[in-house]
């Protein structure tokens, strides 16, 4: 069977690069997989592991007659990185992403492709705190929703191959447009991270009678905080991309986290257990799809 791409550059092999890469050589939908990053060390374990076929520092290596480029970096570093292959890229070479924020980024691809070739906008929902391509497993976009952003113009072939890709790694595919894709995003995604840092950084260095908080954290702390562990460049850039939207989700949260303070604050033990039960119906229908 002729592969979906003869060539596939993936810029950043770490998680979610790296596990693409592994993925799109495990079905044959490359001839062949190219890995470009900034760290010898991170491409040499990519190439190791096998989720390669080549690997290299040198952007006019990298992209040297690919069919596409995947661009699996932080959303604040993606642009730049466009900008330094555009003089390497073949016409018609499609240049996609995997970042978690999408209006601004895609405009901003749009721009730094544009006399290249067509701009197609990918966001895998999968992941986790883990980094580097040593972290990095084929079967993690299995099942996972992956969510494309075509705006007005996006060329139809290019969309349904890279359609064809992330279905290809057992992804479930759907298109909305970049701007419900970050609205949806702040809350469901960016808003449970930021979230997650305020209440480690609370807890940081407080005491208690001499004794530190921290030293008696349990599963339910660790677990509510386990996020707060992914790499701080990336959801620096994810949270100033998407602002405006999870400026908004920041409200809404603090008006329910007000809404507890309160009940907890009058004593009024039937608004408490309504807004507990609340979440645990939320957090079950939650379980179920999962």
């Amino acid at each position: 069977m002729t592969p979906l791409f003869a060539r596939l550059t993936v810029a950043g092999v770490g998680l979610v690069g790296g596990s693409l890469a592994g993925a799109v050589r495990s079905a044959r939908l490359a001839g062949e997989v190219v890995g470009f990053g900034r760290s010898a060390a991170n491409l040499r374990v990519a190439r190791e592991r096998g989720l390669v076929d080549r690997a290299t520092q040198d952007p006019a290596e990298a992209v040297a007659d690919a069919d596409a480029i995947v661009l699996a970096v932080p959303v604040g570093t993606c642009p730049a990185l466009a900008e330094r292959f555009r003089a390497h890229a073949r016409a018609g070479t499609i240049l996609t992403d995997v970042g978690s924020v999408k209006a601004g980024l895609v405009r901003a691809l749009e721009a730094r492709w544009s006399g290249v070739g067509p701009v197609v906008g990918a966001h895998p929902i999968a992941g986790s705190e883990s980094t580097g391509a040593g972290a990095a497993r084929a079967e993690l976009f299995q099942g996972r929703r992956c969510i494309l952003t075509p705006i007005p113009g996006t060329d139809p072939t290019a969309l349904a191959r890279v359609r064809a890709l992330w279905e290809g790694v057992g992804a479930r595919v759907e298109e909305m447009p970049p701007a419900v894709h970050d609205e949806l995003l702040a809350r469901a995604s960016h808003l449970p991270h930021v979230v997650a840092c305020a209440l480690a950084a609370a807890v940081d260095g407080t005491q208690v009678d001499g004794r530190v908080v921290l030293d008696y954290a349990g599963s339910g702390f660790r677990d509510t905080t386990r996020i707060a562990g992914s790499p701080a460049e990336l959801w620096r850039d994810i949270a100033l991309a998407n602002a405006p939207a999870l400026v908004a989700a920041l409200r809404e949260f603090r008006a329910a986290l007000d809404r507890l303070e309160g009940a907890i604050a009058a004593d009024d033990a039937p608004a408490l257990e309504a807004a507990l039960t609340l979440a645990q119906a939320v957090r079950r229908r939650l379980g179920r799809t999962e």
